[in-house]
């Protein structure tokens, strides 16, 4: 640490400011004297790099000099890129080691509320779901009779939530891009945090609920209730009858009370988005910390976004508690390889132009920041999109780096927290899991303060440290669990923000 900028490891040939730097700014305790105007957040070059050459931080490769450049100058995408494949050494196993669990006994807890069949959750919805966009609407209707006062005597019910996709037909009636939806709705109608489930279908879609129902063992009973649109006679009717069965369950859901239970009930979908040059410094290693804090106590974290830990992934193979584990995690970044290849994109389609103006300048540098939020503890499963989470531990989940599509995916997996990090002020909630919003930079806290739960700036200028942030990240974990509101949760975001991944043709 200095008072301008910040040194991650001795053998980096770059620096990132802390503060708008001018040329002619000496960086102190160096002989390096700024050639350019350096924004905050930005990389300055702290030794010559030859064109061609690698340009390192966090003691990797996050690019190639694309011509040279001498020490003070800003390095970016004028004077970086990602150059020619490289060589990682995955070392498949190295860093892996006993994870420290804490005895039953002396492990944290949270208020949280037990199901009948022993699952447990954070929050206490009813839901409305839909097989197709056709139902999508009545969704909304239903909804509508319950806002305002409406659950005024039913306390302890966070809400009704319509959760709508523009999905469920117009492709394939099986395969891949079936699948992923089936297991997506499958997921959240099986999800602790509904206390029940309405499922609208039109009757005519590839997604019919009977075969839903039968690939994700989904029981139609008292909480989990399917209406078609066609079988019922019409948008009107469905409305009705499904607004029956809301009022009519309502006491039984409102009957709940929170418990004390072990933190090893709790997942966290681990999130970055708006990301910026501090996110890998500040807010994703701190969240790290709070994860290794929650795999200590039994607990569960998903980290995904597989195109955005593309460069990165060897540090996790590294990790990873067998070979057997890392070829999973190798195989999903060679299926991207494939996919991008195959649709003429690139994996560098990422850093976003909101990442460029913060700081980031190749999606090897963003992943190698994404990757910090995932702590120090093993890599225990890899998981497809929207699969069950079968461990306690690390565990990746196969996504998109789409955050509203990844968190879909992590919260049908079993995410009933999600912890996520924004450096150029990301607004995101994710109904039913809580959603905490952590700023990577105090200036971003102080001007979104409606949207920002927790603010890891301090750690940039030495007021806080990496593991004083974890704990305070896992006691937000914690009391959030518990019941206490986050601010997207306050704002009323979360419903529109369902986004299942679409794959494959629509025809």
């Amino acid at each position: 640490m200095a008072s301008l900028f910040i040194r991650l490891h001795p053998n980096d040939s770059v620096v990132v400011a802390i503060e708008d730097l001018s040329p002619g700014t000496v960086l102190p305790g160096t002989d390096v004297t700024c050639k350019d105007s350096i924004p905050i957040g930005h990389k300055v070059a702290v030794q010559a790099i030859a064109a061609g050459q690698p340009v390192r931080k966090f003691d990797q490769i996050i690019g190639f000099a694309t011509q040279a450049i001498a020490p003070g100058e800003h390095v970016h995408v004028h004077n970086m890129g990602m150059g020619e494949t490289f060589d990682r050494a995955f070392e498949v196993g190295s860093d892996a080691k006993p994870t420290a669990l804490l005895p039953e006994a002396e492990r944290a807890t949270f208020q949280g509320i037990v199901r009948s069949d022993g699952r447990v959750a954070t929050r206490n919805y009813i839901g409305v779901l839909t097989t197709v966009n056709c139902s999508a609407t009545a969704a909304r209707l239903v909804v509508e009779q319950f806002r305002g006062s409406a659950l005024a005597d039913y306390p302890n019910v966070d809400g009704v939530v319509a959760l709508t996709h523009g999905l469920g037909c117009g492709g394939i009636q099986e395969g891949d891009g079936m699948d992923i939806l089936r297991r997506t709705i499958g997921g959240y109608a099986r999800h602790p945090n509904f206390a029940a489930v309405v499922v609208l279908g039109l009757g005519c879609e590839n997604n019919q609920f009977s075969r839903l129902a039968e690939v994700e063992h989904l029981e139609v009973g008292e909480f989990l209730q399917p209406l078609i649109i066609q079988d019922m006679g019409g948008t009107k009717a469905t409305v009705e009858a499904a607004v029956a069965k809301i009022k009519a369950i309502l006491p039984k859901v409102n009957d709940v009370r929170r418990q004390t239970v072990s933190a090893s009930h709790i997942t966290v979908g681990l999130q970055c988005g708006g990301s910026d040059g501090y996110s890998g410094i500040t807010a994703n290693p701190a969240l790290g910390a709070a994860v290794d804090l929650l795999v200590r106590n039994g607990g569960t974290a998903i980290l995904s976004e597989t195109p955005e830990i593309y460069g990165a992934e060897h540090l996790l193979a590294r990790r990873a508690v067998s070979p057997d584990i890392a070829a999973k995690l190798v195989e999903r970044i060679k299926w991207w390889e494939a996919y991008t290849a195959r649709t003429g994109d690139e994996m560098n389609n990422n850093p976003s132009p909101g990442n460029k103006k913060g700081g980031l300048t190749t999606i090897l540098e963003k992943s190698l920041g994404a990757v910090a939020k995932a702590g120090t503890t093993n890599l225990v499963e890899v998981v497809k999109y929207a699969e069950p989470i079968p461990a306690h531990g690390l565990v990746f989940m196969d996504s998109p780096g789409y955050d509203p599509v990844s968190a879909t995916g992590q919260v049908a997996s079993g995410a009933n927290i999600i912890c996520f990090t924004t450096g150029r002020g990301s607004v995101y909630g994710c109904k039913p899991a809580p959603s905490l919003k952590l700023a990577t930079n105090t200036p971003l806290y102080n001007r979104m303060r409606d949207d920002m739960d927790i603010n890891c700036g301090p750690i940039a200028t030495g007021e806080a440290s990496i593991e004083e942030s974890g704990r305070a990240i896992f006691e937000a974990i914690l009391a959030t669990a518990s019941g206490r509101q986050t601010k997207s949760e306050e704002l009323g975001v979360g419903a529109d923000e369902f986004a299942p991944w679409q794959i494959g043709a629509v025809m």
